[in-house]
């Protein structure tokens, strides 16, 4: 008898329709010589610290008695619910799993956990936790859930051992986030009085934002000169913008400049024409198709991954977490089965074999997204399921299409003297092809009739711009960064823009990133991990727009101050370790060892003197001081430091971040003792992302920066000596932290 060990009921309810005449029993299927149980998603979750290292008896608090911890062994256990018990319905189901993994009748238990390294893991912990006596092991390995596939699927099962470095991975990405998550979290939280939630990918996505969103809060708008023409030739306005750009104090250079080009003339030097194939996109990789819906629909990226796995749970799309938009070789004839059912529907689709569609090297676990033979009506999908499926539908027909998109293309070069050519680009379209099933939004733009030798009328004029800032993340350009962080934004844009032209871009150097591990998350985390950042309240998304809120403003510069350095950099060291342990050149140990060096080296900084004199902001509810005022106690609160003479009508207090520059203790009491700091340096205006150098001194029981000459080379003498903002007032004492 085989026993297959699902992820999900509805896996296991898949699985059991491949094999056919299956009989229902108290939580699992049995027939045909299978066994079908199934977990619910995660059974088992790694202990918590106290499991490791218990506080004094009596005390629930979060403790930096036990921090940083670093197990010897991991250890897991049964997933717990808030109140801290075991969920009932969890043990029950595990106890069904393991009185069935051990049936004297039982001779082969089956890992059928989602085709990923996450999916391996669950069900292995199950089935490890499970067995009493060693039984063979094999691996159902689904990329989509058809019964026609699961069927296939069971003939070709491999041995679980040779799933054993995906586990690896999967185990060692597992350790690395709990160390960060639990050590981090526990320490920011401990010290700030608030829960802030840090983790290995969360933090470099929040940052991301806040940097874009601090970058367009200090942009200060530059005039420049731009030199235009926009005359008629042969009944047709011809605009021309030169690549020259002159500053605003520049007026007199750029209208000389403009008298150049006018006296020079312009004229036509060539001119091409030829009909060219317009190629479709790529098929979709998640990340891709929940580019476009953000786009064009508006879903979140949390919306989107669970319609797209609700559709492939119904068996009608293929494996969604993929982060591949090519098809393996070993697919052809898959691919052939479902064309031939498009067809029947009466879409004109062909075979083609070819490197834009398969390609091996561009995939690491799972191939593009696409139907399968199995296609919904109408009736059978909601209106966003079916704006999803078809969405991938379209695509998959697009890249097929029999029918070629004929354009043809116009390049006009028009020079201006010796000073400067310019290009003018045209595209008509002549057969629509593919456009007809897919979207396409380029418009036809039709040049002037002009030939080689024609005199191009101008008049080049001084035209005052402004300069724009930078743009906030939508679904699509954060979901860019986040698969290759390190690719130039000037080239990324350029590829999007040669793509919409169906011009074929190289993708290879964003295929290198990803088989790497310089992405930042993975295709199927990545959406988790946005989603807590927006349920945390770090980020806002508005339609398909991404905004840093308070929130994430405050656990970003509370990590900058407490030197936490969690950037991209760090984030893809650790994604190529374990890229590492999946190609087997490192072990889990070396890479749990890696990321234990960067958490002590976080926390070693609160211990080391230099540090605690130069930048550290103590313990939340430390007393740090006296009061200048009325000689209190001065507490150390989540964002500043109070007066506790607060109840006696004391309202003294100094802001611990002001201007994007920590106020240490040391910097706080010589505020309070003396009336006025040395100079600190590293300030940033709030205007103008400048950073500047100033003291800070107490006027009229206030703080305001002074700016006295201090240095000739000070650049910032005459700023306002005035703090930006009012000082918070004073809250009630807050409740212990619990």
């Amino acid at each position: 008898m085989i026993l297959i060990v699902a992820e999900k009921p509805s896996l296991g309810r898949n699985i059991a329709e491949g094999i056919g005449e299956m009989q229902k029993r108290n939580g699992y299927l049995e027939g045909n010589g299978y066994i079908i149980t199934w977990a619910f998603g995660h059974l088992f979750s790694l202990c918590d610290i106290e499991a490791y290292h218990p506080n004094p008896e009596g005390n629930k608090h979060w403790t930096m008695d036990n921090l940083p911890c670093f197990p010897n062994e991991f250890r897991f256990e049964l997933r717990k619910g808030n109140d801290k018990q075991v969920d009932a319905g969890v043990l029950r189901q595990f106890e069904l799993i393991r009185t069935l993994c051990n049936r004297d009748d039982v001779d082969t238990v089956v890992n059928a956990g989602d085709a990923d390294r996450e999916g391996e893991i669950i069900v292995r912990l199950c089935i490890q936790n499970a067995l009493k006596t060693p039984k063979k092991l094999k691996r159902l390995w689904l990329p989509d859930q058809t019964p026609q596939t699961v069927k296939k699927a069971l003939s070709e099962m491999k041995d679980e051992s040779e799933y054993d470095l995906l586990a690896a991975e999967g185990f060692a990405r597992t350790y690395i986030d709990w160390l960060y998550g639990v050590n981090l979290t526990r320490y920011a939280t401990i010290k700030n009085g608030t829960l802030l939630r840090v983790g290995r990918v969360i933090v470099p996505i929040v940052k991301a934002i806040y940097d874009r969103d601090m970058a367009i809060r200090r942009f200060v708008p530059g005039k420049y000169y731009a030199l235009v023409s926009a005359e008629k030739t042969q009944g047709e306005v011809i605009e021309l913008t030169s690549k020259n750009k002159f500053d605003d104090n520049q007026f007199l250079q750029a209208e000389q400049t403009c008298a150049r080009y006018n006296a020079a003339g312009a004229v036509v030097t060539g001119i091409k024409n030829k009909k060219d194939k317009l190629s479709p996109g790529k098929l979709y990789s998640l990340s891709k198709l929940q580019n476009v819906l953000g786009k064009k629909y508006k879903m979140s990226m949390q919306e989107s991954l669970t319609l797209v796995q609700g559709l492939y749970e119904k068996g009608y799309l293929t494996y969604p977490r993929t982060n591949s938009e090519y098809l393996a070789t070993a697919e052809k004839d898959k691919i052939r089965q479902i064309l031939a059912g498009c067809a029947k529907l009466g879409y004109p689709v062909t075979f083609k074999d070819n490197k834009t569609i398969f390609d091996d090297s561009k995939i690491e676990s799972h191939s593009a997204l696409t139907p399968t033979y199995k296609i919904p009506n109408k009736q059978q999908l909601n209106e966003r399921e079916m704006q999803v499926y078809s969405t991938v539908f379209r695509r998959f027909v697009a890249v097929f299409c029999a029918e070629e998109c004929v354009v043809s293309r116009t390049e006009i070069t028009i020079a201006v003297g010796d000073y400067e050519t310019f290009t003018l680009k045209g595209m008509v379209m002549l057969e629509k092809g593919w456009t007809k099933y897919d979207d396409y939004t380029q418009k036809d733009k039709i040049l002037p009739s002009l030939k080689k030798g024609d005199s191009v009328n101008i008049n080049f004029k001084p035209t005052e711009k402004e300069t724009s800032p930078p743009k906030h993340y939508t679904i699509e350009t954060l979901n860019n960064y986040l698969k290759n962080p390190f690719k130039d934004e000037k080239k990324a844009a350029k590829e999007q823009a040669e793509n919409e032209e169906g011009i074929a871009s190289d993708d290879s150097e964003d295929y290198k990133a990803i088989f790497e591990g310089l992405e930042l998350g993975t295709e199927a985390t990545r959406t988790g991990i946005i989603d807590n950042a927006r349920k945390s309240g770090y980020i806002e998304l508005k339609k398909d727009v991404y905004t840093i809120l308070p929130d994430g403003e405050f656990l970003i510069e509370v990590l900058t101050h407490m030197q936490i350095n969690m950037d991209k950099y760090k984030t893809s060291q650790l994604g190529q370790a374990l890229k590492k342990v999946y190609h087997g050149k490192i072990s889990v140990e070396e890479s749990v060892k890696l990321a234990e060096a960067e958490i002590k080296e976080a926390f070693d900084k609160k211990t080391d003197e230099g540090f605690r004199l130069e930048n550290d902001t103590g313990f939340f509810r430390d007393i740090v001081g006296k009061c200048p005022l009325c000689g209190s106690d001065l507490i150390r609160q989540k964002t500043f430091y109070g007066c506790t003479g607060y109840k006696d009508g004391c309202r003294f207090s100094v802001n611990i971040n002001m201007c994007g520059r920590a106020i240490s203790i040391s910097m706080l009491r010589e505020l309070t003792e003396k009336g006025k700091t040395s100079i600190i340096k590293g300030f940033v205006s709030p205007r103008n992302g400048k950073v500047f150098d100033a003291a800070i001194k107490l006027e009229n029981g206030r703080t305001v920066f002074d700016f006295e000459r201090h240095s000739p080379s000070n650049p910032n003498s005459g700023f306002s000596p005035t703090m930006d903002g009012e000082q918070p007032p004073l809250p009630e004492p807050p409740p212990d932290y619990r």
